[in-house]
């Protein structure tokens, strides 16, 4: 049985009919495609000018007339409770409703009607077709985060279930650990690995100073996916010849969709079918094809909540490639994620930190940005901007969580600041290490 997409059906989420209208998207002519753009866009700055008034605030005119005059946004913006957020006709409760990782440093919660979410699922069932991978069938290593709290936990390991997978918690990257997921490999007929880039690396290295070659220990493996944090080439050429398997590339956001897939011929390929990508300069200006500039993405099907002409926090560069419904982003600049090296000699990936600061991801939107700072094995720092100062016992709270998540000897200092460095491309690292990794 189709358990996962029987659980997706279950949820409301209507998979079948998004397959099918996904598949006549992608069946529109080249010449027709800018049109049909065109089309989109008019009817979701139109619901959503006349459907919400959050959106209206942030417009000047009430009345769409022409694209460049719309307002980019970005996530400070949207750091508001989310309620006050919704179009006209979505509740929180009949709408899908997460929080983004903060992972540029600007946590806050969103949320998608389930058409929309259905069509996000449509779309990555499609790029993982690619690679004759089903998520209905196809068994997946999974290296990513899970929570510590039991509910969460087997929250989390259901979904796993339906989703035919096994997790590899990212938060223990120890030559103990990997031996297990060594173990676990040599003994599960795995087809597919998608998580963390820095995870999968990590033990990528492992297998390499153990002489491994992955597939000869799991034969049934196709393809290795890695996504949330930068891909170096070095490191890719590395899980290639490690994992003698094909590397994939996707870039995405959890409160847009799959942003970009690599297609089996290379090209880092676009998703035109659910969103509208552009690439702006410092002034909210298009620039041409093959110039670097901030992404700033439009959702085209998501009428509970507006993304228009949202600012991702990246920069990049993208071409036309083989036509207008089938554009490539040639560069990503940004989405790394150092190791934290532990005094214990325990490793874990910077998204171990999503995990912690949900803790502070209030939807009061008190606090506005933050990172971690290591300064030194036992050491962290929490830089932070808010509303108000933390009390002592968010603060308190905050360092458990660490703690609980990493482990026991270490210690968090706070400072709360008006406003917070940022590197050159305009993101805030969420978490950036001071000492000088394993020494």
């Amino acid at each position: 049985m189709n358990w996962f997409n029987l659980s997706l059906r279950l949820n409301g989420f209507p998979i079948s009919k998004a397959r099918g209208v996904l598949k006549q998207i992608q069946g529109i002519s080249p010449e027709h495609y800018p049109q049909h753009i065109e089309e989109r866009r008019t009817e979701i700055v139109t619901h959503h000018l006349k459907n919400n008034a959050f959106y209206r605030s942030l417009n000047a005119n009430t009345a769409y007339s022409n694209w460049g005059d719309l307002p980019v946004m970005t996530k400070r913006d949207l750091q508001v409770p989310i309620a006050s957020r919704l179009s006209e006709g979505f509740k929180p409760k009949r709408v899908y409703i997460n929080k983004t990782s903060g992972s540029s440093g600007d946590p806050f919660i969103f949320a998608k009607d389930k058409w929309c979410h259905a069509l996000t699922w449509a779309v990555i069932m499609d790029r993982f077709s690619w690679y004759d991978i089903d998520v209905n069938r196809s068994s997946q290593a999974r290296f990513y985060g899970i929570p510590l709290d039991k509910k969460g936990y087997y929250k989390e390991r259901f979904k796993d279930w339906l989703g035919n997978r096994y997790r590899f918690s990212v938060f223990d990257l120890s030559q103990t650990a990997f031996e297990r997921c060594l173990n676990k490999f040599s003994n599960t007929a795995f087809n597919y690995i998608n998580g963390y880039t820095s995870a999968i690396v990590q033990f990528a290295k492992f297998l390499d100073s153990k002489g491994i070659i992955l597939s000869s220990v799991c034969p049934s493996l196709k393809v290795c996916m890695v996504t949330s944090e930068m891909l170096f080439e070095d490191d890719k050429t590395l899980m290639e010849r490690v994992f003698g398997i094909p590397i994939v590339n996707e870039y995405g956001a959890s409160e847009l969709d799959l942003i970009a897939f690599q297609h089996p011929d290379g090209r880092w390929l676009l998703n035109n079918e659910t969103l509208y990508v552009e690439i702006l300069d410092e002034n909210d200006q298009p620039l041409p094809n093959g110039q670097e500039g901030r992404v700033v993405i439009t959702s085209l099907f998501n009428k509970a909540h507006p993304f228009i002409r949202y600012d991702i926090g990246d920069i990049g560069i993208i071409s036309e490639g083989h036509g207008p419904n089938n554009t490539v982003l040639e560069k990503l600049i940004g989405r790394t994620n150092d190791i934290a090296y532990l005094p214990s000699g325990k490793k874990a990936a910077g998204l171990t930190f999503y995990y912690i600061t949900k803790s502070i991801i209030e939807d009061d939107g008190n606090v506005k940005e933050f990172i971690i700072i290591q300064l030194k094995k036992d050491l962290f720092k929490i830089q932070y901007t808010s509303d108000t100062e933390l009390d002592s016992g968010e603060k308190e709270v905050i360092a458990n969580e660490m703690i609980n998540y990493l482990e026991r000897g270490i210690r968090i200092e706070f400072e709360r600041l008006s406003k917070l460095e940022r590197s050159k491309s305009g993101k805030l690292k969420q978490f950036i290490s001071k000492i000088n990794q394993e020494s």
